[in-house]
């Protein structure tokens, strides 16, 4: 698909991952794509999705809406995130089939994968185990959507794609300890403790589990490659194939940013999935894409952001 000439909507197109994929539009020579605000169009009503497309008339729609957020938010909120999660997807896919769209691309969640699946993860493990139980409800939902993508696809020749980003981090991200993901939680956290003068840092689990993180423009280099070269049913995993456990990655992030301190692990609260990370061939075979950024590079960039705000 060759996007420049093309009607794109970029659902979530204002948030953290969206605004860099619009930026990454925007460079292939995209000059207006749609960006529907959640106070005009609210995509857990379906009315609210038939008036999208009606309004838009896009040829392709990249889906990246989202409720989002860290162990606590999931903990807190299983059921909104199930059903606005779900139904945002489902419409979405479902009206556009109505329509005649010529494609969605839609984003999953790493957390979608069996809580205990072999590492690095490989696609065809995702339905071998039931995901980590603090965060299954969103995992689940947006695992639905590869299902009724290769559903619809089946039944109707709908061409909906779902790709399985990784822990994403960067510039823009959410910083508030509410709802964060872990690293800009470490950052505030080190940072609200090195204004205060505290001289350690408390974290969340053990310390000992494993992440696999990517840098938010490399994500949105890979869905944009994946709008542009990828029509098959099968789901691709985005990552950069670096695990690191979450005691080294609160130690790197201190070191960063020139934190003296100490940090404390709290094994009365939950590790969340063991080991997170991914097999990237996949991606890189069929999108011809790899991440290119560096964790050290792109956490020094990711605070470096944080701190100018």
């Amino acid at each position: 698909m060759t996007l420049a000439d093309k009607r794109i909507v970029v659902t979530g197109g204002a948030g953290f991952l969206g605004s860099f994929v619009v930026e990454a539009l925007r460079a292939r020579g995209v000059t207006d794509p749609f960006i529907p605000r959640s106070s005009e169009y609210d995509l857990v009503d379906p009315e609210a999705v038939r008036r999208l497309y009606r309004d838009a008339k896009p040829d392709l729609v990249i889906h990246l809406a989202a409720k989002v957020g860290g162990i606590g938010a999931n903990r807190k909120h299983p059921g909104k995130f199930f059903y606005d999660n779900l139904m945002m997807g489902v419409q979405l896919i479902e009206e556009g089939r109505k329509v005649g769209l010529a494609k969605l691309v839609a984003a999953g969640t790493i957390c979608a994968y069996p809580k205990f699946a072999p590492v690095p993860f490989q696609e065809d493990d995702l339905w071998n185990g039931y995901p980590e139980e603090t965060n299954a409800p969103y995992g689940l939902a947006k695992k639905m959507l590869l299902v009724q993508a290769q559903a619809y696809r089946a039944e109707y020749g709908t061409n909906a794609i779902v790709v399985f980003p990784v822990n994403l981090y960067g510039p823009r991200d959410n910083f508030d300890l509410e709802s964060s993901h872990v690293i800009p939680a470490l950052i505030r956290k080190v940072e609200d403790a090195m204004r205060a003068g505290a001289a350690t840092v408390e974290i969340w689990g053990d310390g000992t589990p494993t992440r696999e993180f990517l840098y938010v423009e490399d994500a949105a280099t890979a869905i944009v490659a994946a709008a542009e070269k990828y029509d098959g049913p099968e789901p691709i995993n985005l990552g950069n194939g670096r695990e690191i456990s979450i005691r080294t990655l609160a130690t790197t992030i201190g070191q960063l940013m020139g934190y003296s301190g100490t940090f404390t692990f709290d094994p009365t609260k939950p590790n969340g999935q063991p080991r997170r990370a991914l097999a990237v061939e996949r991606a890189a075979n069929l999108l011809g894409w790899r991440a290119s950024t560096p964790l050290e590079d792109g956490l020094a960039r990711t605070i470096a952001w944080w701190r100018s705000q």
